[in-house]
């Protein structure tokens, strides 16, 4: 999502830090016992990661170490605090990666994301939750062959994970949610925002006007998502939920779960040969600057949960990957496996503001004095604007049936449960710059069916280098066409009787931006990410070989390969219509029980 830019974020950092627990985490590798041996290795300690850590060392049997590249500074009070995310971006908890130049958006490049603490991308996210629509999940079990993967199947690990639990204001969301369809005792705490805000009414009212166009829907969350309807969140009690949150801290106590962290995986290591087929259940990792390189040898598994950038890099390095790439960097080719790297999918988002007639808005955080005074209340009660949700409510629509695009090009989208675009809508000004004076509305709109595809390679053989990022943003005529459509979409819905008399003008350049052409230029110069980069190591059909079958096997196996699995959102065969957080930890939940050899269907 993009970024509030306001004094709130250096004033957090200066104001205090929530000391987390260290009982069962490693600063260092040599803080590592000589004497004990490990079942698995888990690379990265985000929804992936973490999810597994709890679910593998349920058995007091099974040893499990999990390895984190940043800090285990999960309780920080910018991570806690949700209206403070902005705070986050290009921080000491992100990857502070950066794009290659975007030809489909004029040759920009933009900054990408990632969670860099224990806790991953979850712990740096704007924290909506949504778990993907029938078809979603439908799709990925035709392109792998696996019906454990289809909605009906997974529902159950979604309702594992899941406890939903009422907001902090305590109002009755009956009209808000269907909370009869959620899980209520798993790890992770969900819920929609803590307060309601004053646009809260003038949203749903607009479904009401125009329900054709934008029908409400009570559930997002139900398998069709369709609709415009309340955002369920990762915030509970005035406060984010990560995976390390959420997953890890409760299971600090257990004797055999070691997590490491400040510490950088490198490679995965060649161990042997099973039934011709290399066996890699070696990591060697490393701490930035030091210049030692530690091995370590699992047992059973490796597992690569470091997320849909760090997860193909780690591959590659390690000689698994496109062998016409790799040996551009001199990189010897253990498994030449094309799909490494390849199919990147992401969410590219455009913002439309709006001026409004109103001083009741989110604008007052861009205002240090106000957020110092709502900070003090934050951490007395947990309650006031900086615990509520960035945005209350979400849209997912889909281009009408007749649409031009259609004669010409594919529809990309996983059915029709699924959207093209998605609205975000917000009660104040969100941007990359700086905010204006004055009071705003700010609607997001995000395609969340794209037809392009990137990729990531080697930028050198250092694994402390970022690798080459290249998304392809807007770069074919459906993208174009349909983030041309959902702004002129986002306007029909700002124009409906329910803004009367407090929608004063749209702002900015985006009101200059009126014609087709005009609209699509404006989107090629300020289309940004939310920051969703998924299926760089995606599943296809287990035992099939070549590009474009996928780099896993249905059960995440890495193929050509024994004792390598992948667990995060790299192992997607398609994005979901949906904030993929929710998506990744299912698939996790699902993981676990693949790994344990319990029955998932």
């Amino acid at each position: 999502m993009a970024i509030r830019n306001t004094l709130a974020g250096s004033l957090a950092i200066a104001a205090c830090v929530i000391p987390a627990a260290f009982a069962a985490i490693l600063q260092s590798p040599t803080q590592l016992s000589s004497k004990k041996s490990y079942d698995y290795i888990i690379v990265g300690g985000g929804a992936g990661g973490s999810v597994l850590a709890n679910r593998l060392t349920e058995d007091n049997y099974t040893n499990v170490l999990l390895i984190e590249a940043g800090s285990s500074d999960y309780k920080n009070l910018n991570i806690a605090v949700p209206q403070l995310a902005a705070a986050l971006a290009r921080s000491e908890f992100d990857w502070n990666f950066t794009t290659a130049g975007q030809p489909g958006l004029n040759g920009r490049s933009i900054p990408y994301q990632r969670g860099h603490v224990l806790g991953g991308s979850t712990a740096v996210n704007y924290m909506a939750f949504n778990t993907g629509s029938r078809d979603d999940w439908d799709r990925w079990a035709n392109v792998t062959g696996d019906s454990g993967w289809g909605f009906d199947n997974i529902v159950k690990y979604i309702k594992k994970m899941e406890n939903f639990v009422p907001p902090l204001d305590g109002r009755n969301i009956s009209d808000e949610v269907d909370v009869s369809i959620h899980g209520h005792s798993g790890p992770l705490h969900i819920s929609v925002s803590g307060a309601k805000v004053a646009t809260d009414d003038r949203v749903i009212n607009t479904t009401r006007e125009l329900p054709s166009e934008f029908p409400f829907n009570l559930d997002q969350n139900s398998g069709d998502s369709l609709g415009i309807g309340w955002t369920q969140v990762t915030i509970a009690d005035g406060e984010r939920q990560s995976a390390a949150l959420s997953y890890l801290d409760p299971i600090l106590s257990r004797k055999n779960l070691d997590i490491l962290v400040n510490t950088q995986a490198t490679k995965v290591l060649q161990t042997g040969v099973s039934g011709g087929k290399p066996v890699f259940r070696g990591v060697q990792f490393s701490q930035v600057g030091s210049g030692k390189f530690t091995t370590l040898k699992a047992t059973r598994e490796v597992i690569l949960s470091a997320g849909a950038i760090k997860t193909p890099h780690v591959l590659m390095l390690s000689g698994i990957g496109d062998s016409s790439e790799l040996s551009k960097f001199n990189v010897s080719t253990i498994v030449d496996l094309p799909d490494v790297g390849k199919n990147l999918q992401d969410h590219p988002l455009v913002t439309s503001p709006f001026r409004v007639n109103s001083t009741d808005t989110l604008d007052n955080l861009n205002n240090a004095t106000f957020v110092a005074e709502q900070l003090a209340l934050w951490q007395k009660n947990r309650t006031g604007e900086l615990g509520v949700a960035t945005g209350s409510q979400l849209g997912w629509l889909r281009l009408p049936d007749n649409s031009s695009i259609f004669e010409t090009e594919p529809d990309p989208s996983a059915g029709p449960t699924s959207a093209h675009f998605e609205f975000i809508l917000i009660d104040s000004f969100i941007d990359f710059s700086a905010p204006p004076p004055g009071n705003y509305f700010t609607g997001f709109t995000v395609l969340v069916s794209s037809s392009s595809r990137g990729y990531i390679t080697l930028n050198t053989t250092n694994p402390f280098d970022p690798p080459f990022i290249q998304p392809s943003f807007l770069s074919t005529p459906f993208d174009i066409f349909t983030m041309r459509e959902s702004i002129k979409s986002m306007r029909r819905f700002m124009a409906a009787p329910a803004w009367d008399g407090w929608i004063l003008n749209e702002f900015g350049s985006f009101a200059a931006a009126q014609t087709d052409e005009q609209i699509e230029e404006y989107a090629r110069n300020t289309t940004v990410t939310v920051n969703h980069v998924t299926c760089t190591v995606g599943m296809g059909k287990t035992g099939s070989s070549g590009p474009g079958t996928g780099a896993l096997n249905a059960d995440l196996t890495v193929k050509g390969t024994v004792g390598l699995r992948v667990v995060d959102a790299s192992a997607f065969p398609f994005i979901p219509a949906a904030h993929p957080q929710g998506v990744t930890y299912a698939l996790a939940e699902r993981a676990a029980d693949l790994i344990k050899g319990v029955s998932t269907c």
